[in-house]
C-alpha cells in the first residue's frame, strides 16, 4: 500500500496516511481513461443545432420563371440552396450525442486516475479544511501553503465556508466525493483531498 503525507493547513506535514491499493493502486488502463474523458465531454454536448432544408424553407412553390427562353438558367424553386432565403445543403439537425459506459468501466476509469495522479506525487492529503468565515484570501493562503496552484478539491461533505471561499479561484474547483470524474482529475495538475473524502473515496469504490 502507497504511504502519503498528511498536511495541515499550514502546510506543515502532520502524519502519514496508508492507501488502499483497490482503488489507489490499481494497473493504469489508459484506453479505459480515454474513453471516459470522450464520454464525458461528448454527453455534455446538446445536440440541438438546426437548420432548414429546401422543403423545409416556406415559400417557393411557384417555379421563379418558364424553363426555356429566358436566358436564364433554369430554376425550379426560389428556395433552393443557391438562392437567397433558400434552404441549408445537408443542414444540421438535432441529434443525441451521448456515449455510455457501464458501471465496471466508469469505476475502472476513476480509479485509474486517481492512480496515476498517486504515482506522479500529485495526490495531496489535508487533514482538514475548515474556514471561519467566507474569503477567497484564506483559501489561497492554505493552496500557496501546500505549494498548489491549479488544484481540484475534493471535500467529504458540502462544507459552505470552503466551497464559497475557493469560488472565485479561476485555477480551483471543490468536488466532492460522489462527484468526482475522471475529466476534472486529469484537468487540474494536483488532486486535493481531506483525509475523510480519501476514506469515504476507499470506501464507496474498495
Amino acid at each position: 500500500m502507497a504511504n502519503v503525507s498528511v498536511y495541515n493547513m499550514e502546510g506543515n506535514e502532520v502524519g502519514t496516511m496508508e492507501l488502499n491499493d483497490a482503488v489507489f493502486g490499481v494497473n493504469v488502463n489508459e484506453h479505459l481513461v480515454h474513453m471516459a474523458v470522450v464520454a464525458q465531454l461528448a454527453n455534455k454536448r446538446q445536440g440541438t443545432q438546426k437548420a432548414k432544408t429546401r422543403s423545409e424553407v416556406s415559400g417557393g412553390g411557384r417555379k421563379p420563371w418558364r424553363q426555356k427562353g429566358t436566358g436564364h438558367a433554369r430554376q425550379g424553386s426560389t428556395r433552393a440552396p443557391q438562392w437567397t432565403g433558400g434552404g441549408i445543403v445537408f443542414a444540421p439537425t438535432p441529434r443525441d450525442y451521448t456515449i455510455r459506459l457501464n458501471k465496471k468501466e466508469k469505476r475502472a476509469a476513476l480509479k485509474s486516475a486517481l492512480t496515476s495522479r498517486v504515482n506522479e506525487n500529485k495526490f495531496v492529503v489535508v487533514d482538514e479544511l475548515k474556514f471561519d468565515e467566507i474569503k477567497t484570501k484564506n483559501f489561497k493562503a492554505v493552496m500557496d501553503n501546500l505549494k498548489v496552484s491549479r488544484a481540484l478539491v475534493v471535500l467529504d461533505s458540502n462544507d459552505k465556508n470552503t466551497v464559497l471561499s475557493a469560488r472565485n479561484l479561476p485555477e480551483v474547483k471543490t468536488s466532492f466525493v460522489n462527484t468526482i470524474n475522471v475529466y476534472d482529475i486529469l484537468k487540474y495538475n494536483t488532486v486535493v483531498a481531506t483525509k475523510a473524502a480519501v476514506a469515504s473515496i476507499e470506501e464507496v469504490y474498495a
